[in-house]
Parts: C-alpha cells; sequence; structure tokens
C-alpha cells in the first residue's frame, strides 16, 4: 500500500505554526484588548504575554511528546500513546469531524469578509458567501492535489502575514515615540490601572485566547515531516515564540499610531492609515486576507488528513478507503473529500446559526468558531495526566512540573473560553421568550457526533 512520504521541512512545520496561529485575530483583538483594559497600555501587553506563555507551555508539553512517539498524526498519537487507542480514536474523531472543520469554515468566510471590504460589500452578501464558498475548495483543491503546492504557499503566506505586522512594529513604534502618541498612551496608565484592576487584565487575556489557537494543526502533518523527532520539537517552540512576539511587537506598533480611545472606538485600520497614508487601510485588508487564507491552509492540512489518521489504526467506517494515498500527489485523497464535506457541513452551519438574522437553528445556534476550542484543551488534560503516570524513565521537570503547568494552562483555556461567552451550562437566558443555552446544545451535538463516532469505532476492517 502506498504510503505518506517525508516531504516537510523544519521551515515547513515552523510556518504552520506561524502561518495558522496568526490570522485575522492579531489585526482585530488590539481593538479587544484596549477596550478590555479602558486603554491601559502595560495591562494590554501583559495579557499579550500571559496568553502566550500558555501557548508556549502547551507547545512545549507537546515537544517533549514529539520526542517520544511518532506515528501517523502528533497529538493522535500522543493520545494513543498515553491514554491508549480507544481516546486517540475518539479524540481523532472530534478533530476530524468538529474541531478543524468547524474553524476551517469560519476561517473561509472571515477570508472572504476582509476581501469584500475593499469593494464595498456586506459581510454577509451573496458575493462574500460565494467567495468564502470558493475559497473553501480552492483550499482543498491545492492541498488535494498537491500537498507540496499547499506546503510552499503556507510559507509564503506567512512569510507575507508577517510584512504588515513587522511594519507596524518598527514604523508605528517609531512614528509614535516621534509625535508623542506612544508616551501618551502609556502615561494614561495612572488613571485607568485603578479603575480596571485585575477584572481588566482578565478580560483582556479572554479576548486574547482565541487569537493564539491552532498551533496543534502542525502535528497533523507527523508522517510527512523529515525527521519528526528533532524538527517537529523545534517547530512548536520556535514557532510559538514568533507568535508571541509578533503579536506584542505589532501590539506596541499599532498603540503609536493612534490614541488608545481611537483604536478602541476605530479600530487598528485607523493607526495604519495614519502612519501609511490612505493606502495604508487597503494595504492592511490585503494583508489580512493572505493572512487568512494561510491559516485557511493549514486548517484543511489538518480537515484533510483526519480520516486517514483514523484509518491508518484500522477504525472507523472503511479503512481500507481512507487510508488509500494517491501514488501520484502522495495525499490522502478519499480523506481529504470527507475532510472538504464536513467543511462544507460547518460552513453551512457558521452561516445559518451566526450570520442570518435569527439564526436557522433555534436554541442550537451556537459560536461554531469558538466552543469546539472549549472541548479540545479539555480533551488535552487526560494525556497530561497520563503522561505524569507513565512516564517513569525521564526527570522531574518533564515528567510532572511541564505537565503540570501544561493542565493549568487547558483548564485555563477552557475557563476562559466559558467565561468569555458570558454563560455557563448551568444558566439559561431567556432571550425573546427562546430558551437559550449555548453551551448546552453544542454539548448535545457534540454528544451526538461523538456517538456516531462510537457506533463505527468498531466498524475497521477485521484482520
Amino acid at each position: 500500500m502506498e504510503k505518506l512520504t517525508r516531504k516537510y521541512g523544519l521551515m515547513t512545520a515552523i510556518c504552520m505554526v506561524v502561518g495558522t496561529v496568526i490570522g485575522s485575530g492579531v489585526f482585530f483583538k488590539a481593538q479587544n484588548v484596549l477596550a478590555a483594559t479602558e486603554g491601559n497600555m502595560p495591562m494590554g501587553i501583559a495579557a499579550w504575554v500571559i496568553t502566550g506563555l500558555i501557548m508556549i507551555i502547551c507547545s512545549a508539553q507537546f515537544a517533549v511528546m514529539a520526542t517520544k512517539y511518532e506515528k501517523v498524526n502528533g497529538v493522535v498519537d500522543y493520545a494513543e500513546a498515553t491514554c491508549g487507542k480507544g481516546y486517540a480514536y475518539y479524540l481523532a474523531w472530534f478533530l476530524v469531524n468538529i474541531y478543524y472543520p468547524s474553524m476551517t469554515g469560519v476561517l473561509a468566510w472571515v477570508s472572504a469578509r476582509y476581501f469584500g471590504v475593499m469593494f464595498g460589500w456586506s459581510l454577509v452578501s451573496a458575493e462574500v458567501m460565494a467567495l468564502a464558498g470558493f475559497f473553501l475548495i480552492a483550499s482543498y483543491t491545492m492541498n488535494a492535489l498537491s500537498p507540496k503546492l499547499a506546503g510552499k504557499f503556507q510559507v509564503s503566506a506567512t512569510v507575507i502575514k508577517l510584512i504588515p505586522i513587522f511594519l507596524m512594529a518598527v514604523v508605528g513604534t517609531v512614528a509614535g515615540l516621534r509625535n508623542g502618541t506612544l508616551p501618551q498612551n502609556f502615561a494614561g496608565v495612572t488613571e485607568v490601572v485603578g479603575g480596571a484592576g485585575g477584572g481588566g487584565l482578565f478580560a483582556a487575556v479572554v479576548a486574547t485566547v482565541f487569537a493564539y489557537e491552532g498551533w496543534i494543526v502542525t502535528t497533523s502533518i507527523n508522517a510527512e515531516l523529515k525527521n519528526p523527532k528533532k524538527n517537529l520539537p523545534i517547530a512548536l517552540v520556535v514557532g510559538a515564540g514568533i507568535v508571541v512576539a509578533a503579536y506584542v511587537l505589532y501590539f506596541i506598533g499599532v498603540a503609536g499610531g493612534a490614541s488608545a480611545q481611537v483604536l478602541i472606538d476605530e479600530g487598528a485600520t485607523t493607526a495604519f492609515s495614519n502612519v501609511f497614508g490612505q493606502v495604508g487601510g487597503v494595504f492592511l485588508n490585503i494583508c489580512i486576507v493572505v493572512s487568512c487564507l494561510g491559516t485557511l491552509n493549514g486548517l484543511m492540512v489538518g480537515a484533510s488528513r483526519g480520516m486517514y489518521a483514523i484509518a491508518a489504526r484500522n477504525e472507523g467506517p472503511n479503512p481500507k478507503m481512507f487510508s488509500q494515498v494517491d501514488k501520484t500527489t502522495n495525499m490522502t485523497g478519499n480523506s481529504a473529500i470527507w475532510g472538504l464535506f464536513v467543511c462544507g457541513f460547518w460552513f453551512l452551519f457558521f452561516y445559518g446559526a451566526n450570520l442570518t438574522e435569527k439564526g436557522w437553528f433555534g436554541p442550537f445556534n451556537f459560536d461554531s468558531s469558538e466552543l469546539p476550542i472549549v472541548t479540545v484543551y479539555a480533551m488535552y488534560i487526560p494525556m497530561m495526566i497520563m503522561w505524569m503516570v507513565k512516564e517513569k524513565d525521564i526527570g522531574v521537570m518533564k515528567r510532572f512540573v511541564l505537565p503540570a503547568l501544561a493542565i493549568f494552562a487547558c483548564g485555563f483555556m477552557v475557563f476562559a473560553a466559558c467565561y468569555a461567552h458570558g454563560y455557563t451550562p448551568f444558566i439559561a437566558s431567556q432571550a425573546e421568550g427562546t430558551f437559550r443555552c449555548p453551551v448546552i446544545f453544542y454539548l448535545i451535538v457534540f454528544a451526538v457526533i461523538m456517538g456516531v463516532g462510537a457506533f463505527l469505532k468498531g466498524k475497521g476492517d477485521k484482520k
């Protein structure tokens, strides 16, 4: 049987981390952070750093796992080695049918949304939705027909998206120091800190959580990465460090382009226009589109390989079909087709639940772009615990300290995500006479999809 070859190097893996994490979030989250801290710049910087450290801690723990475990699909391999084949199957089923496709569908729309801004299109216009569908199919086509091209695109998109971030970090900071905007923004701290307090910092951290999501997708190319036990850990840690540095420096640069109040009211586009002129706004949108497409491509990499990771373990529906690798493209063609299908499903759901006036699904109108993140971090926790139980031949730092920090980080992510939505699974809101508790109804959908996975778990080819 044809197998996946080692076709990606360290640079591609690093760009997978950087390119998948840095998407549209870095460009508009600065506004949310400043709003949460009421213009407190040091507190905003602290929020980016704190959430970045959480990402680095989790990346470091998976990097340690990567030095010991290697099979088909990084994070699924780690789940199998720590918690067993059954847990690995359910994690893989969740990733391919909920996590990857839900975020992929949203990124297709976000890419089209920022493209449409340049032409004055409505965020939910027919033009934007048609373009979003095209972006989704184009990303699938590139990954299915030429995975090497997809890897090169990921590298190119990462470089391109770093250009405006670097320029804003350097030019915005210099301009802000010269015209006094940056010192003025920092000088306002003494008036704000007392009022914002710790709650302001926590709210700001919550605002940055989702801008850091997506790095785990890099582990999906484990079987196609050259020297994965060496290169994957380096990519995870180095990539995470680059992302944190880029976010913090960009945030400072933006603060040099406009006053905190203007940034809160109008967003980062104003800072670009002030620093680079009117053309800056157009340039920003172009870079955001490229940035989003790079993230879309990274997520599609994971979505297109999901069923292969299951089938390679002789699990799930028709493993023989989904484990096939095309001899010409060296790509998991049938797995990619399923990936496109579920991405299309979640794209349709996101539109109906979040972009229509009243929503198509009644109480099931939940945010499919964020709630799956709550689940995936929760599913990491048992892996960290079992790592501490099983790995007896390593030092205290790697066996206990690092995974304990990762458990805390994952727990914080889960809590922060729920806090950001303003509800809990135990309290329903009453809006316009409609019973609403999105977390509960998301968990119902989650349970149904995982139940289907349980039914199909033993359907593998009998040996």
